[in-house]
């Protein structure tokens, strides 16, 4: 089984009201098992969202409760993003997943970028620093940036 951004397979689920589809990954996924997740929505969040940045740190920082989760509005929503990973965490070991496609640039799923308080830097979100740390294969997707056939896992 793998777990995917359910942005990623055209649910419209992003923060604000739209998808990231990445038509590639489909053609990839056509004959595999999977499960779509937004780790936004699996913590409480609705859909649309003011966007957020993560402050003072990464998705592994947040998990330490060393960052914060924050949006636009100055709310901290560190908590709902902490329940989302969670909760996502739970349902890959319930489905006996393998590996994870996870939308790059999110503050819940990004493999290799984030937004943070600087702006879109190198890092992990928080969704991806928790499956990281259990184990899991985690595999960043941009649509339109992406070379399916050359990705690279990231493992830590």
């Amino acid at each position: 089984m793998i777990l995917v951004s359910a942005c990623l397979i055209g649910l419209k689920c992003r923060y604000d009201g739209t998808n990231a589809l990445c038509r590639e990954l489909m053609d990839k996924l056509k004959n595999e098992k999977f499960l779509p997740v937004c780790p936004e929505q699996l913590g409480g969040l609705s859909t649309p969202r003011p966007p957020v940045v993560i402050v003072g740190g990464d998705g592994f920082d947040v998990l330490k409760l060393k960052a914060r989760v924050v949006n636009e509005k100055g709310q901290d929503v560190t908590f709902n993003f902490l329940k989302g990973a969670k909760k996502t965490l739970e349902m890959a070991e319930t489905f006996g997943v393998t590996h994870c496609y996870l939308k790059e640039k999110s503050p819940s799923c990004g493999v290799n970028l984030i937004y943070t308080d600087q702006g879109l830097t190198s890092g992990v979100g928080v969704t991806t620093a928790l499956l990281l740390k259990n184990g899991y294969k985690v595999i960043g997707i941009q649509p339109g940036e992406t070379d399916l056939e050359n990705l690279q896992c990231v493992m830590r």
